[in-house]
């Protein structure tokens, strides 16, 4: 399977030069596409009768070469992929747009975001990358052996400079520990397992909240586009940087370790993003990364040869009792243990929704995969050893 994989680049003062024109005519290209293709849009509406046809990549470079290079000379002394590549990622946003997948196409800001695309002559050694017309690229990490890569993303992030581009990696069938395994996620505890295993959340944004309150507070008087503005915005920016790495650290961990361990894992298909509409637990919610958590899995349980069963958002996990089925009519968020008055089942109510989670899906691993009754009787008996 592909992967992505990307590093840091250590770079002098005339790289960032030549790293910083290609972003530029990147997305000088981009906002010259976009711009075309929404006078189009707007002509085929008020012109129903005489409709232009809605260019493609090809046709837009071709009319970037006919009108815009021709006044713009500095386009000449970039590499001509980082145009070409600006207009083919425009093209298929604009496809995606029109399925009705995303939104339309928004205008690029400089410093926001900066990456560009090359290809052609790449060659990867120990700890440097050759890219064409920038050369040599210095890394701080070996980079993978053996891979030849047809093309190469650069972008930027704060003040530092990333180069990426996909490995083909073989999947690997590890021995699992478990068979199946129900996950939980929360906002007091990231995840917790139908087996009682808790896995907290690092809370990266809550850690250093006051302390970007404070930079960003200080930041407010200065004059935009001054020295001392940039110089502040670069560490705002680092300083964001830091926390999302932290957190793509701990679920990078989490999530390896329950992939690699258990063969079948079940999780709730939650709607995080109606989540965030509280406005009381936005905060906390986006701070652990539901969504992160989710899409790690999905390709993880590839790469490590398990299997990832998303239960319905609908699904009552916290109100149904593990032990015998029964469905309570109401569970405030309050009552952090399970208790149900039909059977006398005591739980923690993270513990109860991850073995409800599990138990469905092994149900609906049953029902896709037609298992037959001695895997099916080995599951049921992990369920009844689980802790609770």
């Amino acid at each position: 399977m592909l992967l992505g994989f990307k590093t840091e680049l250590k770079v002098n003062k005339q790289q960032k030069l030549l790293l910083a024109q290609h972003a530029g005519v990147a997305r000088h290209a981009w906002n010259q596409g976009l711009a075309l293709c929404q006078q189009l849009i707007i002509h085929n509406k008020l012109n129903p009768e005489d409709k232009i046809k809605f260019p493609t990549a090809i046709d837009l470079h071709k009319w970037l070469v006919a009108s815009v290079k021709s006044q713009c000379q500095w386009y000449y002394e970039v590499s001509k992929c980082a145009s070409q590549y600006a207009l083919r990622y425009l093209s298929e946003a604009f496809k995606s747009f029109f399925k009705k997948n995303t939104g339309f196409p928004k205008f690029k800001k400089k410093g926001k975001h900066d990456s560009f695309t090359l290809d052609g002559a790449i060659h990867i050694e120990q700890k440097k990358v050759k890219v064409p017309v920038i050369g040599w690229l210095k890394t701080y990490e070996v980079l993978p052996f053996g891979y030849q890569p047809k093309s190469v993303t650069i972008s930027k992030q704060a003040d530092k400079w990333f180069v990426s581009w996909k490995i083909e990696v073989e999947t690997s069938q590890n021995p699992k520990k478990q068979e199946c395994v129900g996950v939980d996620l929360g906002i007091n505890h990231l995840a917790m397992l139908s087996t009682g295993e808790v896995f907290d959340g690092l809370k990266s944004y809550k850690k250093y909240e006051s302390k970007l309150a404070r930079m960003q507070y200080l930041n407010r008087h200065k004059k935009v586009g001054s020295n001392n503005y940039i110089k502040s915005q670069i560490k705002i920016a680092r300083l964001h940087q830091k926390i999302a790495n932290m957190r793509k650290d701990t679920l990078h961990k989490i999530t390896t370790y329950i992939s690699k361990n258990h063969a079948v894992i079940g999780i709730e298909d939650l709607n995080v993003s109606g989540m965030l509409a509280n406005g009381k637990l936005s905060k906390a919610i986006a701070d652990m990364g539901f969504y992160e958590f989710r899409r790690q899995l999905e390709y993880k349980t590839q790469l490590y040869g398990s299997k990832l069963v998303v239960v319905d958002r609908f699904y009552p996990s916290s109100k149904t009792c593990s032990s015998c089925g029964e469905k309570k009519s109401s569970l405030s968020l309050s009552q952090r243990v399970f208790k149900c008055e039909k059977c006398g089942f005591e739980c923690d109510r993270d513990v109860n929704a991850a073995i409800n989670l599990k138990q469905e899906a092994v149900r609906l691993t049953v029902l896709a995969c037609g298992l037959d009754s001695a895997d099916t009787s080995r599951m049921k008996q992990e369920e009844k050893a689980d802790f609770c």
